[in-house]
Parts: C-alpha cells; sequence; structure tokens
C-alpha cells in the first residue's frame, strides 16, 4: 500500500484529503507543521509527500530542502501562493510538482497516480514508448515500428531524454534550460516553446492536443507514458 505523508494547516484540507486518499486504498498519514512533517517523513518513510508552503513554523521550501538533503521522495506542492516566483523556488528546492489551491481532487489524484506509478528504467534495456514510438535511451533512436526512424537534433533529443527519464515528474524550465543549453540561458524560456513544438510534431499523433508531452504554464515540462 502506497504510504502518504500530507503536510498542511487547514484541518479541513486535511480531512479532505485523507477521506479520498484512504477511500482509493493509500495509507496516510499528517503533520501540520513543518518540523513534525521533517520528523514524520524520517520515522514513517511515505512514498509521497504532499506539501502545503503556508506553514506556521517552517515556509515549505525549506521543508523541501529538509527532505532533499536525505530523501529523494515524491514531493507534490499543494499551496495557495500561485506566483511563479514561489513555484520556481519549490521546484528547483527539489519538489516534483505544484498544485495550486483552491483545487480539484480529481487532478490531484492523477498528479499522484503519475508519480507513484514512476518506475526507475531498466539499464540493461533502457527504452521507452511514447504513443507509437520506442525511444532506445542507450542507442539515442526514435522509431515507429521496426523501420520507420525518427530524426531528432541534438538538442531535440537533450529534452526528450531529461523528459523520459523522469516519467509522471515536473521537470522545471529552469532545469531543461540548464541541462541542454547551458546556465547562461536560464531566461530564454521561448527555445523551450518552440522545441516542444516541434517534439509534438514529430512524436504526437495530436500535436495540438498532446497526450505525452504536456506543459504545465508558467513551471515546466513532463512527460506522461
Amino acid at each position: 500500500m502506497t504510504r502518504v505523508l500530507v503536510v498542511d494547516d487547514s484541518p479541513q484540507i486535511l480531512a479532505t484529503l485523507r477521506l479520498n486518499l484512504r477511500a482509493r486504498h493509500y495509507e496516510v498519514t499528517v503533520a501540520t507543521g513543518g518540523g513534525q512533517a521533517l520528523t514524520q517523513a524520517a520515522d514513517w518513510h511515505p512514498d509521497l509527500v504532499i506539501l502545503d508552503l503556508g506553514l506556521p513554523d517552517l515556509d515549505g521550501v525549506e521543508v523541501i530542502r529538509g527532505l532533499r538533503g536525505w530523501s529523494r521522495v515524491p514531493i507534490i506542492v499543494l499551496s495557495g501562493r500561485a506566483g511563479s516566483k514561489d513555484k520556481v523556488d519549490a521546484l528547483d528546492a527539489g519538489a516534483d510538482d505544484y498544485v495550486t489551491k483552491p483545487f480539484g481532487v480529481d487532478e490531484l489524484l492523477a498528479r499522484i497516480r503519475a508519480i507513484t506509478r514512476r518506475a526507475p528504467l531498466d539499464e540493461d534495456h533502457p527504452s521507452v514508448r511514447l504513443g507509437r514510438h520506442t525511444i532506445d535511451l542507450a542507442r539515442k533512436t526514435v522509431t515507429a515500428g521496426e523501420e520507420e526512424r525518427t530524426h531528432l537534433t541534438p538538442t531535440e533529443w537533450g529534452i526528450l531524454e531529461l523528459l523520459v527519464r523522469n516519467p509522471g515528474k515536473l521537470i522545471p524550465q529552469r532545469q531543461l534550460l540548464t541541462e541542454v543549453w547551458g546556465p547562461g540561458h536560464v531566461k530564454e524560456t521561448h527555445y523551450l516553446r518552440v522545441y516542444l513544438a516541434s517534439l509534438r510534431r514529430k512524436l504526437e499523433d495530436d500535436p495540438s492536443r498532446p497526450r505525452h508531452l504536456i506543459t504545465e504554464p508558467g513551471m515546466g515540462y513532463r512527460f506522461e507514458p
């Protein structure tokens, strides 16, 4: 059973999430502050953390940094802070996803499913399916069927590889720009729009309604298997 630690100082939100998660067979524990959350995480070893940023004792970003000091547990931020800087700070600190309040329970549950079904790649046969395409990470090839090879530029490949190696995880714009273009290009977000549009034309069945290469406006991109 998947263990979920919910961290929020709102009794209503804690009750709502506890009820909905337990109804879907998650094991749930809660914390109302950052210090308690860090203690719970160390003692209970959750499979996922849902974290508010506006906590009474510690800022949620500090909690993320504290967790990342020793754990790779997936973290979904659930916060009323909708500003771009808050999102970037949380993602740069190590959060895997960011959902703003007020939120839809169905959307949050979908994000939880996406993160918890993420599995490490088999490094002996590192391939990923994207629609009708097979991405071979060892050979750096993309094929549709046995013969039809899809040509990608080195930049397109760099973006695609980072996304597909982290299925379900939101990859911040800053991380993509830094790893593909270098730290001097962290403000060139238009690069990403151009190259993601090109990747969708090559790989998505309907590029105008992508199912696999998803944009999270103002935050980054994710690969949905």
